[in-house]
């Protein structure tokens, strides 16, 4: 089944291979979606602090009930990867939750056992094949299959991959762990020693101040806001554009109500800025939006509305 975009040189099918498989041409790289598991444990007020259900529901006809449901409030998070070749790299970014990994607190992401590298495979992509991978933030459900356990021990799901990380982002979470700043959750020294340490250890980080480029396609500038070293990830190819957005977006909620942050996001004020100043740079460029969390179509193209902004998804 193949759908347009409405745009040039984007169009977006879904593959029979696997039914969560979804893929997207722009410009002249191929970006694939891979999906983990969805997270249903949230609604929208308890998610999103300020919600306000009377000034959503002039959006519950396209909200509802894929995105959002009005009887239960439930919002669902689907966790997925989005993979992107460009002929000369095949780009992996965030690598959702992983398999067997202690997350206190987390009970939807805890010990999980999905099947995230069969369905790589049956995209007819090898781990060994992913070049770089990406990380929005170093947060549970984004760096899970950074690593696997092999006989006991976390090692690199990706072996020929450098891992790009922000040096803000992974200095913040040590602070953390070790109590020399604000104390996080029970689950980032795990996630750290199982997810993060082990690819420093083996010498595939590549870690980032300020801006990462790769190939003139890919441009990595800071976000801060739902982590102190959040980023997004610009692309661009043949005059084309998007921008894989992690979690600056749990919901398409958030795109009218950019100035609704999550409950979970360390600064919800300064979310909400960069969260806006993502939206604007995709009316600007007319770049194609790629959340981390956004049930199907799970893209689309971010419009002005007058005082706000709305979504064209991908159809």
């Amino acid at each position: 089944m193949t759908h347009s975009c409405g745009h040039a040189h984007c169009h977006a099918h879904i593959t029979n291979a696997e039914p969560h498989a979804f893929s997207l041409a722009l410009g002249n790289v191929e970006i694939i979606r891979l999906y983990d598991t969805t997270l249903l444990g949230e609604t929208a007020q308890s998610w999103l602090p300020d919600f306000d259900r009377a000034r959503v529901a002039e959006h519950e006809h396209w909200l509802a009930p894929t995105h959002y449901d009005p009887e239960s409030g439930r919002i669902p998070m689907p966790v997925h990867s989005w993979i992107v070749r460009t002929g000369r790299h095949t780009v992996l970014i965030d690598s959702c939750i992983g398999n067997h990994k202690d997350r206190p607190g987390l009970p939807e992401m805890h010990r999980l056992s999905t099947r995230y590298l069969d369905r790589m495979r049956a995209l007819g992509i090898q781990p060994e094949e992913i070049d770089y991978v990406m990380c929005s933030h170093l947060h549970a459900d984004h760096v899970g299959w950074n690593t696997q356990l092999v006989n006991g021990v976390w090692v690199p799901t990706f072996p020929n991959a450098r891992y790009v990380i922000s040096q803000v982002e992974h200095d913040h979470l040590v602070r953390s762990i070790r109590g020399e700043g604000p104390a996080g959750p029970a689950w980032f020294k795990p996630m750290y020693n199982d997810s993060v340490l082990p690819v420093i250890e083996a010498g595939q980080a590549t870690m980032f101040d300020d801006t990462y480029e790769l190939d003139d396609t890919f441009l990595i500038r800071h976000a801060p806001g739902h982590s102190p070293g959040h980023v997004r990830i610009e692309l661009t190819s043949q005059g084309s554009r998007g921008v894989f957005s992690g979690d600056m977006l749990h919901s398409p909620i958030q795109i009218p109500f950019w100035q609704w942050s999550s409950k979970v996001c360390d600064d919800r004020q300064l979310a909400a800025k960069s969260r806006f100043e993502l939206l604007a740079h995709c009316v600007e460029h007319g770049a194609l939006l790629l959340p981390g969390h956004f049930e199907a179509p799970h893209a689309g193209h971010i419009v002005d509305t007058g005082g706000t902004f709305g979504i064209e998804f991908l159809r």
